[in-house]
């Protein structure tokens, strides 16, 4: 399948790897590079040694394979890298010039010209047509329309788009304001008929995560990779609840979606109380985590946790999603 994506990474199908914060490490990315897709490492919170460590990993996976080496670039959260850039700093002084970086939750413009002194392409994840003019104005090479049926972070249940009318609305104004500029598609996109409608709302092809988080080189715990496997998309939720727990104190503009547990049942229409005091349920939450116990965990998947119903390699996967998609658009 060739469209821009494809011809301006090099790939072989339109498809990226979300850079999924402790999830997507050097096995998965370096997998989904070799299968032709563009693999993000999920440099997330900016931990150094993390993204040293996964980083490392897969560049020995892709030794020798020069094309895939091409594929492999990196994600992380602009509003952790307002804090602390140091993992940023280190991944652009390896000797491996990343494919693209994505910058995700927050202005990209302080950190957009020392990605464009090294020539690398900047991807930029927005949810709102709002927050498209600051994305070109840092330059970036290619935007990701994330709608709210995605995993993990996006925007508040609040002010969310949903992914088919945020896409095609986004791909009208890069065509009139920066028609060179690439567009992806993201949130519910978990087989090829996501694909090929991604491509028809004017997508030059998707970023997918929850699809990819379960895959064997995922690094999700067999046991959350389980309760999403026995899941559908009625049993996630979008909410705060998680951030509280885990100590993240994210931007309001900005919620979390998971499956809707016990645990988040339990606070998900309290969450001032929740923040007022935290330490009894953080406390369980942590137990949870501790006993792999996923009514009190938290397992991170979208909406289409209810497409997934098996983990074989991230390979595997993508070669089925691709070969779906081509047989539709014909």
């Amino acid at each position: 399948m060739q469209t821009r994506f494809t011809t301006a990474f090099k790939l072989t199908t339109p498809i990226a790897l979300a850079p999924m914060a402790l999830a997507t490490g050097g096995g998965l990315s370096a997998t989904c590079a070799r299968a032709g897709a563009l693999g993000l490492l999920g440099g997330g919170y900016g931990e150094l040694s993390w993204l040293q460590t996964e980083h490392s990993l897969a560049i020995q996976h892709l030794q020798g394979d020069e094309d895939a080496l091409a594929r492999l670039g990196c994600g992380f959260i602009t509003w952790k890298l307002d804090e602390d850039a140091s993992a940023l700093d280190w991944l652009l002084d390896q000797p491996h010039q990343p494919a693209a970086l994505m910058l995700s939750f927050g202005d990209p413009r302080p950190f957009a010209a020392r990605i464009a002194k090294r020539g690398i392409p900047l991807i930029c994840q927005i949810q709102r047509l709002e927050q498209l003019p600051v994305c070109l104005e840092a330059g970036a090479a290619m935007i990701v329309a994330q709608g709210a049926e995605a995993g993990g972070h996006g925007m508040n249940s609040l002010q969310a788009r949903a992914t088919f009318t945020l896409v095609p609305e986004i791909a009208d104004a890069l065509a009139r304001e920066s028609a060179s500029t690439l567009l992806l598609a993201a949130g519910g996109i978990a087989d090829g008929r996501g694909l090929a409608a991604s491509l028809m709302l004017g997508a030059d092809g998707v970023l997918m995560g929850t699809r990819l988080w379960a895959s064997a080189e995922s690094l999700a715990t067999a046991g959350a990779v389980t309760a999403a496997l026995t899941a559908n998309g009625d049993d996630t939720a979008r909410s705060s609840v998680f951030d509280v727990l885990r100590r993240k104190n994210w931007p309001p503009e900005f919620d979390f979606r998971a499956l809707r547990n016990r645990l988040h049942r339990q606070w998900e229409s309290r969450t001032d109380a929740l923040r007022a005091a935290p330490e009894a349920a953080r406390a369980d939450y942590e137990a949870g985590v501790t006993a792999q116990d996923f009514e009190r965990a938290h397992v991170t998947v979208g909406e289409a946790v209810g497409l997934l119903h098996d983990a074989p390699s991230a390979a595997v996967l993508i070669e089925r999603i691709t070969q779906q998609a081509e047989a539709l658009m014909r």
